[in-house]
């Protein structure tokens, strides 16, 4: 099962690489900005499957995204000292990122944005990050959790 979360995984990173995503960065994107990208494009997925997923296989999944996480930034150059600091302030902000998407449907356009705008230095008029998200979200619904985890996936929304 681990070959199914290294297609998910490449399927986040393709996710994350979609040049449109940070047209509306004030600064030039960074390796940073790419990873929160990236933990929000997991989040979302992780907020989706939550009910009907069994907590193992999302468990697992989180682990193996994470390793992932860690390896990547050891190919960037980080020694020991400093990747253990990176991955911990990783995780913190992957899960004050799920604290908000668990209250995603509940907030407004404008709130959404703020959303992104705690994380990343964005445009204030933007509100392109805001609907590649919902798309995002409605993507997810419409397809299975099986379907996302086992195969490399062409995304169309």
């Amino acid at each position: 099962m681990d070959k199914n979360f290294t297609n998910f995984y490449n399927n986040l990173i393709h996710l994350t690489r979609n040049k449109n995503i940070y047209k509306d960065f004030l600064n030039k994107d960074s390796f940073s900005d790419r990873l929160i990208i990236f933990l929000f494009h997991f989040a979302f997925f992780l907020n989706i499957f939550k009910s009907n997923s069994s907590k193992n296989d999302l468990q697992d999944i989180f682990d193996h995204i994470f390793k992932q996480l860690e390896i990547s930034i050891r190919e960037i150059g980080y020694g020991d000292a400093s990747i253990n600091k990176k991955m911990k302030d990783y995780v913190n902000i992957f899960y004050l990122i799920l604290s908000k998407i668990e209250l995603w449907d509940k907030f407004d356009f404008t709130k959404k944005k703020d959303v992104f705008s705690d994380y990343l230095n964005l445009n204030k008029e933007t509100s392109y990050i805001v609907e590649y998200f919902e798309n995002y979200r409605i993507y997810l619904k419409k397809n299975t959790f099986n379907s996302l985890i086992k195969s490399v996936n062409k995304y169309n929304f």
